[in-house]
């Protein structure tokens, strides 16, 4: 039997039989919160996420508690300079709080496998990318991802490389090719950028061929514009089978990560029963506006910072762990 592992549009997996949906319309408010539950227990997801109490996570490093200024004497040197500074960024951008520091990655890196449900047939016997919406970590961690690429708001950029906040761009070129400058822009601070396919179509519908196209292409595109082919790669909608996973080993990629949260201008979405945050979560967002949302790129991520900083989460890059 074919498996086709699709999400629906909380990111919530559906079954192996669900039927293909056309493309959802740029900015469309995801709903069915009740239904995500539902689907949730059904079907094992709420086993994902991290595991294990508060108490026994370690604290991520570099805690500032309030954004007031360092006290004199308190600190010297560049440790006392890079604090300020970023007491300075959080004022500068309305964070009620001086965002937390990432610990440094692990010299090993963690062993990623396959979320539990969300194989497909011979998933691990054909060597296929591992599909995953979290990183093995005990550590108070996140990871931001953002999709498809069509805003382009220099604000963004500059709060981001202010805030210095980690995260990963999955791009799709039909949404990026007016303006690759602005993702060089993006990636000569450090950022990824990774695969997201040519066009964003709902890949199970398309053969084997024709995902190998829209995968390979993008790669093709990437590596052209940006001089690397990315080993990352998300599918549309969170939605792929066999055919989709084999097409991107072929065409170099090594990882497949999904999400367990979605971030939203004016509010969030969870994957797992619990509506909360876990040590090593994924967290997905994308490139929108006013446009789209009610309020600007820098918006989501001041509710993205307020969240995870309150709950005393730091955000790490994704590719460190990989």
């Amino acid at each position: 039997m074919r498996v086709v592992v699709q999400n629906d549009e909380n990111g919530a997996v559906v079954g192996s039989r669900g039927r293909g949906r056309g493309r959802r319309p740029r900015g469309a408010v995801r709903g069915g919160l009740g239904l995500l539950v539902a689907a949730a227990l059904a079907s094992g997801c709420a086993q994902g996420g991290g595991s294990g109490s508060d108490a026994d996570v370690r604290p991520a490093s570099g805690q500032e508690q309030s954004s007031a200024p360092p006290v004199a004497g308190a600190g010297a040197g560049a440790g006392a300079a890079a604090r300020a500074a970023r007491v300075a960024a959080a004022k500068r951008w309305g964070l009620d709080r001086v965002p937390l520091v990432a610990p440094a990655p692990p010299a090993k890196k963690p062993r990623i496998t396959t979320r539990d449900g969300f194989e497909v047939d011979d998933h691990e016997e054909l060597g296929l990318p591992p599909v995953f919406t979290t990183i093995p970590t005990k550590k108070k961690i996140v990871f931001l991802t953002i999709d498809d690429g069509a805003e382009k708001d220099p604000a963004f950029l500059r709060m981001m490389r202010d805030l210095k906040i980690p995260y990963s761009a999955f791009l799709s070129n039909y949404l990026v090719k007016d303006d690759y400058g602005y993702f060089r822009k993006m990636q000569d601070t450090g950022v990824v950028l990774n695969n997201h396919t040519l066009t964003h179509p709902y890949l199970p519908g398309l053969s084997y061929a024709e995902q190998k196209r829209e995968i390979c292409g993008m790669q093709d595109v990437i590596e052209k514009r940006y001089g690397r082919r990315p080993t990352l790669f998300r599918p549309p909608y969170g939605n792929y089978n066999q055919d989709t996973l084999r097409a991107a080993k072929a065409c170099g990629i090594r990882y497949a990560p999904l999400w367990d949260e979605e971030v939203f201008v004016d509010h969030w979405e969870y994957r797992e029963w619990d509506r909360d945050l876990h040590p090593g979560d994924i967290v997905l967002s994308h490139f929108r506006g006013r446009d789209d949302w009610k309020g600007t790129m820098p918006d989501m991520i001041r509710r993205f910072l307020k969240k995870v900083t309150d709950k005393g989460y730091a955000v790490a890059r994704l590719e460190d762990y990989l």
